[in-house]
């Protein structure tokens, strides 16, 4: 991966981590659906990113 992938990478991650702290922290209660959100908004943001940027690397 280049330097402005890994950038970009980690711009996305800490957005992420930052949505999701917000969601803990305004959840009444921490239970299924919150949990469930928070693995489906990190599996539908960084699996096409893995897929895109880091399996194309592996494949060369």
């Amino acid at each position: 991966m280049s330097t402005g992938n890994i950038i970009r990478f980690v711009c996305i991650l800490l957005l992420w981590v930052g949505l999701c702290w917000i969601l803990l922290e305004r959840a009444a209660r921490i239970d299924f659906m919150v949990i469930f959100s928070i693995v489906a908004s990190g599996i539908i943001v960084f699996v096409p990113l893995y897929k895109k940027y880091v399996k194309k690397d592996s494949d060369k």
